[in-house]
């Protein structure tokens, strides 16, 4: 072993490790190791005073020992005297210990705490970054608690240098993951946004990393980076490699960044202004031409940081859905990778053609590689590619291709996977019912699905045909022909068994007229599959033999025969036993016309959206929304089967840990994109733009007004109509709000989305906007738990008079709420006149038997209603001289809770909802604004009239005025 010198290194570690190396067995290991803790322990308690690079040598030996598995209980305080030295070296052994070592209910943390405040006070770069290090590595509560103050001033500090910047902002991003509620959101998060421009590039890949997750649940405070986060992405994208050395990959500019940048840009809607926008289109085009550029080197690490921009660029382009030309340009990219020999890269391509197939611009695109995505689903080695490739078909199919994408996935089933084969048949019969041409083709595919796949056909499957065939007298009699040809097979699944008995049982008499299916042909048929079937078959065919007995009376007497058998009457199963001897007593007992009436057909089901959707799902998982309905409404179809397409308030059944709405973990979407069937039935609160609504009129005010404008009582379609139910008028059986309630309102005083309340088992968002005397609010309500919500009935609540100045309509949800599911509450809001209190919003539900109420503000003040009003100087001072009662003025001189930061300011006072007035006040340190309340005008009328007699003028007014 080469001699180290005791200035360059340890010698005394070196030859531990060397020992501990040549050790023959466990044995000799152990033994060398407790011989030297017990030389570490004498020299720790010794007498003589070690130095400092002595405590750095024996507790690197601590800490390798640790590092190979054994207990250490001495030498911590060691470790943390080491943090006082001015040495590197030292300190960094200090802090690696602790960082390895010390657990965080440690009794030294308090002298931790004290040596990295120290540290982070020195201003010596080394040192600071040594203590930052340490904090992000233990990343415990306590460290959060002490320094969540300290890291972001040093993020923001002018003289900070850039290693320090950088670590500060991972470390903030550690102790932002760990603990959200300790990071407190001042100043600071206006001038991090502009690290963005930052000359370090270092520091700028940091910097996007802890925005990128700050603003996931405050969206508002960090919106101003998108313009920052396109300039930056334009001057990578537009670079060469020789521009961007010491981060330059393989000839591939800033990939990290790059990515890190796009990712940062799909947490937020398109950008409004126009110049940024261009550019930012224009990069991500310039992204999809070097693309289509041959590559500058061979090696895999070029080809992997160019496909993860591309990548993500696309990503960006999906979440966007409003580049028609980009959008067809990336599904022809994703083409070309379909058949590319990587099987990660045909993996992402399948999945992100996926997401691509549900936009309107590039779904015909999508459609041109079906034969390339068959081929794949046939071929593919990887079964996790072939079960994308599934999906993509799903994805892409309509009235067009449905016939040949469901025989495609009726022939891979029957050598698919098994792990995958459920979701196949779901999807098969998904798009069987959506895009049937013709009901026959519809009964042979689940027939033939039952055949292929029958363990795999949940009862959802063939409910829903039963039920479609059912409702529809034009199939009938082919279902009835074509089950009765697929029982007379050897081998005849369950499934089969159950579906054949319920249709001839109702439908037999169709085709009772061929001698090749008479009645007692039909009847020995089924029979014949008795014995082989569960009890739950067996008690169907029962049923089926009954109906049998109305329908055709020549089979009574073997029917009775069967029923009458020991094997029935005396059954071990209680049900059929039961069911033998009522049908037996039934069909012996009553009339002809009687057993008419009793086993008459069935009558057609109601009108209902398919479960088959809701259970794939369920299977699919969160986050699975647009794989499975894409949104899209073929103009040419119909709901020939008596299913209706998914509605908002239908959801998938998320984890329970799910973030119901999407406030901790899914960027928020453009508010534009929302009902435009993105597939997130989770809707995002926390979005900047308005709720989702439809476009009533020529601009957005006249649309807003006259969609929240409520029918005329003289409208005969306001007498049809089912009107929305009004507000309580009255807290009554409603208990008193929550003890936090004036706390969530007043969150929502300069704000309008957001989460309004969240414990254990509930989440209420809000999603709201106002326009003049007139708002919109939607309310979702989200079940964290994994339990139904039983007798679910939120209700708003006007206290004392304030009905007769705010008018309330709410519109019902669902009594039942599924665990993890989420439905919306739509409320048309009117401000009558000017009120002082806001509505209560009563909670009431059942979970896990136990009943549960909660009371809540409803986030609607008086300055909602605020018209922001712009006026000159001298009109503001010559209306602000006209309100000059002391009755008129209110003053106030309060402490500030956060620090005063003019544009933070700004933004509030707009947020209440008042204008900005400038060149008003020539003091810059006072903000004027200017507002009018809008409340419902009061419409009158004046009448005179005049006549001889007194008493005829005034009965005459009288008369006259009731008619308006």
């Amino acid at each position: 072993m080469p001699a180290v010198s005791k200035g360059d290194g340890m010698r005394g570690l070196a030859v531990f490790i060397s020992d501990i190396r040549n050790c023959k067995s466990k044995e000799a290991e152990i033994k060398r190791i407790n011989k030297e803790l017990a030389n570490i322990r004498s020299k720790f308690k010794g007498d003589k005073a070690l130095d400092g690079y002595s405590k750095k040598k024996y507790v690197c030996k601590l800490l390798f020992i640790f590092l190979l598995g054994h207990d250490i209980d001495f030498g911590h305080m060691e470790a943390v005297n080491l943090l006082s030295s001015n040495k590197y070296t030292e300190k960094q052994i200090g802090y690696l210990f602790i960082s390895v070592l010390v657990n965080s209910n440690s009794e030294l943390i308090r002298l931790i705490n004290n040596a990295i405040k120290n540290d982070l006070a020195s201003r010596n770069p080394t040192f600071m970054c040594l203590a930052l290090h340490c904090i992000a590595n233990v990343g415990s509560r306590e460290m959060g608690e002490a320094f969540a103050a300290d890291i972001p001033r040093i993020l923001v500090a002018g003289d900070s240098m850039d290693s320090v910047k950088q670590s500060a902002a991972l470390c903030l991003l550690r102790l932002y993951k760990a603990s959200p509620d300790l990071v407190p959101m001042g100043e600071w998060t206006a001038r991090v946004v502009h690290l963005l421009n930052d000359q370090h590039m270092g520091v700028v890949t940091a910097a996007v990393s802890l925005i990128t997750c700050l603003c996931k649940k405050n969206p508002d405070d960090f919106k101003t980076c998108v313009s920052l986060a396109v300039s930056r992405l334009s001057r990578i994208v537009s670079s060469a490699s020789t521009d961007l050395q010491d981060y330059t990959y393989y000839f591939v500019p800033a990939p990290w960044l790059s990515v890190k940048l796009l990712r940062l840009l799909q947490c937020y809607p398109p950008p409004e202004d126009a110049a940024v926008k261009g550019r930012l289109v224009e990069c991500l085009e310039t992204v999809l031409n070097k693309a289509q550029e041959p590559p500058k080197s061979k090696k895999v690490q070029h080809s992997n940081a160019k496909n993860a921009i591309l990548f993500e660029t696309i990503s960006l382009i999906i979440h966007y859905d409003s580049e028609p030309n980009l959008l067809v340009r990336a599904c022809n990219q994703l083409g070309q990778f379909l058949q590319h020999r990587e099987t990660n890269l045909r993996y992402l391509a399948l999945e992100s053609m996926c997401t691509l197939a549900s936009s309107e611009f590039s779904h015909e695109a999508v459609k041109t590689h079906i034969d390339t995505v068959i081929n794949a689903l046939k071929t593919e080695r990887d079964v996790s590619v072939r079960q994308r490739a599934a999906d993509l078909l799903y994805a892409m199919c309509d009235r067009s291709n449905a016939k040949q994408i469901v025989s495609e996935m009726l022939r891979y089933l029957e050598t698919a996977d098994y792990a995958i084969r459920e979701e196949i048949v779901l999807k098969v019969a998904i798009l069987a019912e959506k895009y049937a041409v013709d009901y026959s083709w519809y009964v042979d595919t689940i027939l033939n699905l039952i055949r292929i796949a029958g363990d795999y056909v949940s009862e959802e499957v063939w409910y829903r045909v039963l039920q479609i065939v059912t409702n529809r007298d034009d199939v009938q009699g082919y279902a009835a022909k074509t089950v009765f040809e697929a029982l007379q097979a050897p081998a005849c699944h369950e499934n089969m068994v159950k579906v054949g008995g319920y249709i001839l049982g109702e439908f037999g008499n169709l085709i009772a007229g061929d001698p090749r299916s008479s009645p007692p042909v039909q009847f020995s048929l089924l029979h014949s599959k008795f014995h082989l079937c569960s009890v739950a078959t067996r008690a169907l065919l029962l049923s089926t033999y009954i109906k049998f007995i109305n329908l055709f009376p020549e089979t009574k007497a073997t029917i009775q025969g069967v029923l009458r058998a020991g094997s029935q009457l005396r059954n071990a199963d209680v049900e059929l036993q039961q069911r033998a001897v009522e049908y037996l007593t039934l069909s012996s007992v009553a009339s002809t016309d009687v057993l008419a009436t009793v086993l008459e057909e069935m009558p057609p089901f109601p009108e209902r959206e398919s479960s088959i959707l809701a259970k794939l799902k369920r299977k699919k998982g969160p986050g699975a929304g647009s794989a499975l309905d894409d949104g899209r409404r073929d103009p040419s179809s119909s709901d020939i089967n008596g299913g209706v397409e998914p509605t908002p308030s239908t959801v998938s059944t998320p984890s329970p840990s799910a973030d119901l709405l999407g406030l901790r973990a899914a960027p928020p979407p453009a508010a534009a994109s929302a009902p435009s069937g993105t597939g997130n039935l989770l809707v995002d609160v926390s979005s900047d733009g308005p709720a989702p609504q439809p476009s009533l009129g020529p601009t957005p005010e006249e649309a807003f007004l006259s969609e929240l404008e409520p029918p005329a009582p003289e409208s005969p379609m306001a007498l049809l109509a089912d009107p929305a139910p009004a507000a309580d008028s009255g807290p009554e059986d409603i208990g008193p709000p929550i003890p936090e309630a004036d706390e969530l309102l007043n969150k929502f005083v300069c704000k309008n989305n957001g989460v309004l309340f969240e414990n254990q088992l509930l989440q209420i968002g809000v999603k709201s906007e106002f326009r003049q005397n007139l708002g919109r609010m939607y309310l979702f309500y989200g079940n964290k738990t994994s339990v139904q919500f039983q007798n679910f009935s939120p209700s708003v609540v006007h206290p004392g008079d304030l009905q007769t100045h705010l008018a309330v309509q709410t519109k019902r949800v669902a009594a039942q709420v599924d665990g993890g599911a989420q439905v919306q509450q739509v409320l048309n809001i009117e401000c009558l006149r000017d009120f002082l209190a806001p509505p209560f919003l009563s909670v009431r539900f059942r979970y896990g038997g136990a009943p549960q109420s909660l009371t809540l503000k409803l986030p609607v003040t008086i300055n909602k209603f605020f018209q922001p009003t712009e006026m000159a100087a001298q009109d503001f001072f010559q209306r602000w001289k006209q309100l000059s009662l002391p009755q008129q003025e209110a003053q106030k001189i309060f402490k500030a809770n956060h620090p005063m930061d003019p544009e933070v300011t700004k933004a509030k006072l707009l947020g209440f909802g008042s204008a900005l007035l400038d060149n008003v006040d020539p003091n810059p340190e006072n903000f004027v604004g200017a507002g009018i309340i809008q409340t419902k005008a009061l419409q009158m009328y004046r009448l005179t009239l005049r006549t001889s007699k007194e008493p005829v003028s005034r009965h005459l007014c009288e008369l006259l005025a009731q008619q308006f």
